[in-house]
């Protein structure tokens, strides 16, 4: 279970948001609270960058092997590394993955295919065609449209004449029986909606599954399998949210990931034979709780910055602006800080692989500090040792320390496989 770029104020500050809403801890830290789990740190470096990215992490799990930013289960030398659900799969296992981010992306890719560019999300959605996985899940439409593919295939028909179930919506994944047959679930374009705008809209909760739905289902098929089953959960808008500074977007989607924990743990308690490893591929943006007293207002948030911004307009006055964000977030700011977000709409220039509609982002969440009491360090990935929990058998082959490659190893010893 990867709740892609969380830093350790996400995980601190979800918890904290979780206390004041329902007056508990969240699923992951009532793990350490009970003394459940195995606790660890774990080293994130890829092989040419203290500072990875998702594509090499998900690879060192995914390969056993540190790789090139940017690659997936590919070596500097072009030697490509057997990724671990084939490995699972030929040993006869159900494999399977789910995401909120699209299933073609690097998280999922590295525990699924060989690739020297993670952004190549086209060719991948064709390479796991033939692998028939059993269960794949999230986002990423485009890639499988034939209006959307640079070569114009229809992909979906294509997965559906293999043998596939095609999902498109949560209410043909939720009436899914026993389907026997591999299921590929495409339930939106690009990433899925941040939990906290899907909460506000019910058009989009009929069609778009949460994490944790998307997780049962993924373990109601995969459990068939007398033989067991080795799957990927992915949280992956948290690190978009990161990468954007939005706090709403960032901490309710963290809290999304840990109703996924739940469901994998309680299922794990019932089983007993199940190993959950429940960590992150690397930090992302080191947001913080500092001097203040207003992390309350939290819970006043019903929309993502990013719901706000795209709101947004040149045409927008200050008195607008301040209108919507009071009405979204539940916050007042003030008409010379709405000013100067509208000035960006003059003039954008900001950057960022998550950001191609250049909205202010950082200028929003500067502006927002002081009414949260959050602050964020960046808006990029971080070096950060990470948290690394095992639950379960196997749990006790985690280390204090270890670096991502170990985890690699460490499934398939725990699962009797060689390397």
């Amino acid at each position: 279970m990867v709740s892609d770029g969380m830093s350790i104020g996400t995980f601190t500050m979800a918890s904290l948001l979780l206390e004041l809403r329902e007056g508990r801890k969240s699923n992951w830290l009532q793990l350490y609270d009970g003394g459940k789990a195995v606790r660890g740190l774990m080293d994130t470096a890829s092989a040419n960058s203290l500072v990875t990215d998702s594509a090499a992490a998900s690879s060192s799990w995914g390969g056993g092997v540190r790789v090139n930013n940017g690659s997936l289960n590919v070596g500097a030398d072009g030697k490509y590394y057997t990724p671990i659900l084939q490995k699972f799969k030929q040993a006869g296992k159900s494999v399977g993955c789910v995401t909120t981010v699209p299933v073609t992306h690097a998280t999922p890719a590295g525990f699924c295919i060989n690739n020297n560019k993670r952004g190549d999300q086209n060719e991948i959605a064709l390479q796991y065609l033939p692998l028939k996985f059993d269960v794949m899940m999230g986002g990423g439409l485009e890639y499988f449209l034939a209006d959307k593919r640079p070569d114009k295939m229809d992909l979906l028909a294509k997965y559906t004449a293999e043998g596939y179930t095609v999902l498109r919506n949560r209410e043909e994944m939720m009436s899914l029986k026993a389907a026997g047959k591999p299921v590929l679930g495409v339930f939106h374009e690009d990433g899925l909606p941040y939990t906290i705008d899907r909460e506000q809209d019910q058009k989009l909760k009929d069609v778009v599954p949460a994490l944790a739905e998307m997780t049962a289902a993924a373990i109601a098929q995969l459990n068939r399998n007398k033989n067991g089953f080795v799957m990927q959960v992915e949280g992956g808008k948290v690190d978009w949210a990161a990468h954007a500074n939005d706090t709403g977007a960032l901490l309710y989607d963290q809290i999304a990931f840990d109703d996924a924990v739940k469901v994998a743990i309680d299922f794990a308690e019932k089983d007993k034979e199940t190993l959950v490893i429940i960590t992150t591929d690397h930090g992302n943006a080191n947001p913080g709780l500092f001097a203040g007293h207003n992390f309350h207002k939290m819970l006043n948030f019903k929309q993502s910055n990013e719901w706000v911004l795209k709101g947004v307009n040149r045409s927008f006055t200050p008195a607008a602006l301040i209108e919507r964000i009071k009405t979204a977030q539940g916050i007042e700011i003030s008409n010379e800080e709405a000013s100067a977000i509208l000035a960006h709409y003059a003039a954008s220039n900001e950057k960022g692989l998550y950001n191609p509609s250049k909205l202010p982002y950082k200028q929003l969440a500067d502006i927002q500090s002081k009414y949260t009491s959050i602050a964020f360090g960046s808006m990029d990935h971080s070096g950060d040792y990470v948290e690394v929990t095992a639950f379960g058998p196997g749990s006790e082959l985690l280390k204090p320390f270890i670096k991502n490659t170990d985890l690699h190893y460490l499934m398939l010893e725990a699962t009797a496989m060689k390397a």
